[in-house]
């Protein structure tokens, strides 16, 4: 987890526009670096690094022998860099993972660069030989990355919004167009003799509907199965496929530890990063780590997922008081309003505090992204047929940038840590989004069966935490008898009158609010993005249920006795 800035065709010195840059300073507290680019004085790539690999190596801006003309700017991690590396003859000498996409880029331009490397990234290539400048970003956008451009070619990017603010360059701030770069994409761009650009074609080098373009080169892994799979093929296929992208996620040579909520998702993921570091002999036990108020179901779940795998587990507690005094700086953090996501934050926030100032772990695994793709969330039971639930799916996925992975991504680092989400690994989500559609479903009363049934019967779980059902992030840190969200809702409704909502579509035309909640989190986030709103398209919400807020709690689930017998006949 870095930081990236970059800004082209400035009027002014580019020296003034530093104090931009330095508003991402969390993402890379371990150092700083700003150049300005051969022959372009007008331009300047800073870097804020969080060292993953080595204090010598992986500095950037990253330029490579033989090649003075390419400079890389890259937030990510390329897991198949050395696979590429050897394949291809290119040496690594940085010793450093993103240095790849150069090579890449040299042998067959950025979409071939993007498209060949399997990881996560948000990078830009400036190549002055035939002056032109790239940026990319990866599929599901695991790492951010913000543009602004202006008609007359000035340019800037960044890897949060808030290092784009106060860019005016001759206009009034809220005239400048800051938007996210969308995931899955590279554009290129003419560097003019000014130091302006002109941008080309935006072209979408991957999308999780197709077969990843690298997985014929790397030499993907070989899963089990005939032309016509059965049941336990496809089982196979699932464990062999995610347990892999667990594995080549620990690269890196700072401590590794887990987020652990006690759901499927965070639990399978501890579970399995815990077989792989033993299996390579890791000299340090894993550190899981768990969030909630006292009576909360998730820690106590979490409590037996860490005995269960022996994990080194921490319990971070807090009071209502202490969620409420966090909002404003989640807000800050998120460069969101979106409610679910401002719920699910403020436990991720804290349990992230926490790890920064009170452990030496720095790379953290979380669940991200199972529940779109598996099709978690509860009110998937309501999906009217398959295709109905495998289009939601993938809509969610393609969303996902705007809310979970936004979530998951800047409450992190927000306090120096780097996220890793192997759910989002390409090889896995592309195998799991082939396979027929009513497969995918919740089945007998149970969402994410498919997920589940793979796993059953490995003892990588215990039974109750493996069927154990959904429990949203937000509500599993709440005690059983009060939601998270209620105790803010009484909070907010003494900060929020009546008349104000009434007066929200006026005040707020876009994404009105519909609640005092909303109205509360809107304002907060005016204060600091003011004229922003369309950072966020739409506030999140369960589907096919009419509900009017989007707590899980909020939803009919299906009857503990009906549960208990569904999970006694599968586990068997």
């Amino acid at each position: 987890m870095c930081g990236i800035w970059a800004l082209f065709g400035s009027d002014v010195d580019v020296h003034k526009h530093l104090g931009s840059a330095l508003k991402i300073a969390h993402r890379g507290p371990d150092s700083f670096r700003t150049e300005s680019i051969p022959k372009y004085n007008n331009c300047c790539l800073c870097f804020h690094r969080l060292a993953i690999v080595g204090n010598v190596f992986g500095m950037q801006p990253l330029r490579i022998n033989g090649f003075p003309h390419l400079t890389l700017l890259y937030n990510g991690e390329i897991y198949n860099y050395k696979k590429l590396s050897e394949a291809f003859g290119f040496p690594i000498a940085s010793k450093m993972d993103g240095e790849i996409l150069l090579h890449l880029y040299i042998r067959g331009g950025i979409e071939y660069a993007a498209s060949m490397a399997d990881g996560v990234f948000a990078m830009c290539i400036v190549d002055t030989a035939s002056k032109q400048v790239h940026i990319g970003r990866d599929t599901y956008g695991v790492r951010p990355m913000f543009s602004l451009l202006n008609e007359d070619g000035f340019m800037a990017i960044s890897s949060e919004a808030k290092g784009l603010l106060g860019l005016r360059h001759g206009c009034d701030d809220r005239d400048v167009t800051i938007k996210p770069f969308p995931p899955g994409h590279v554009q290129s761009f003419n560097l003019l003799p000014s130091g302006k650009v002109s941008p080309l074609e935006l072209i979408q080098f991957h999308s999780f509907e197709q077969t990843p373009k690298w997985s014929s080169v790397e030499g993907s892994l070989q899963v089990e199965g005939s032309l016509t799979p059965t049941d336990e093929d496809i089982y196979a296929n699932i464990r062999a496929l995610f347990t892999e992208a667990v594995r080549k996620r620990l690269m890196g040579e700072r401590r590794i530890g887990c987020m652990l909520s006690g759901g499927l998702d965070s639990s399978l993921v501890s579970s399995l990063v815990m077989k792989a570091m033993v299996k390579d002999g890791f000299d340090y036990p894993l550190q899981t780590f768990s969030i909630g108020m006292k009576g909360s179901p998730d820690v106590v779940a979490a409590r037996k997922v860490a005995s269960h795998i022996g994990s080194e587990h921490h319990e971070i507690g807090f009071t209502p008081e202490e969620g409420i005094e966090a909002v404003e700086h989640v807000i800050k953090s998120l460069e969101s309003y979106d409610i679910t996501t401002l719920r699910a934050s403020v436990g991720m926030y804290l349990v992230a505090q926490y790890i920064r100032k009170e452990t030496d772990t720095i790379v953290v695994y979380s669940g991200e992204g199972a529940d779109c793709l598996a099709q978690g969330y509860i009110y998937f039971h309501k999906q009217p047929d398959a295709s109905a639930g495998d289009d939601e799916s993938r809509k969610l996925l393609k969303d996902l940038y705007l809310y979970d992975v936004l979530r998951a991504d800047r409450t992190t680092a927000a306090h120096g840590l780097e996220l890793r989400c192997p759910f989002l690994d390409h090889h896995f989500t592309s195998y799991f989004l082939s396979l027929p559609k009513e497969m995918r479903c919740p089945n007998k009363g149970i969402e994410k069966y498919l997920l589940r049934k793979a796993f059953d019967g490995t003892g990588l779980l215990p039974c109750e935490i493996l069927w154990r059902p959904k429990e949203a992030f937000s509500d599993g840190v709440s005690p059983v008898e009060k939601s998270w969200y209620e105790f803010l809702q009484e909070h907010i409704e003494t900060k929020v009158t009546n008349d104000q909502l009434k007066d929200s579509p006026k005040r707020f035309p876009f994404n009105p609010p519909p609640s005092k909640e909303a109205y509360y989190y809107r304002q907060v986030f005016e204060k600091y993005y003011p004229g922003r709103s369309d950072w966020i398209p739409h506030i999140w919400m369960p589907k096919w249920t009419g509900a009017t807020d989007p707590s899980a709690r909020t939803l009919k689930h299906y009857k503990e006795s009906e549960v208990s017998e569904k999970q006694d006949m599968e586990v068997k």
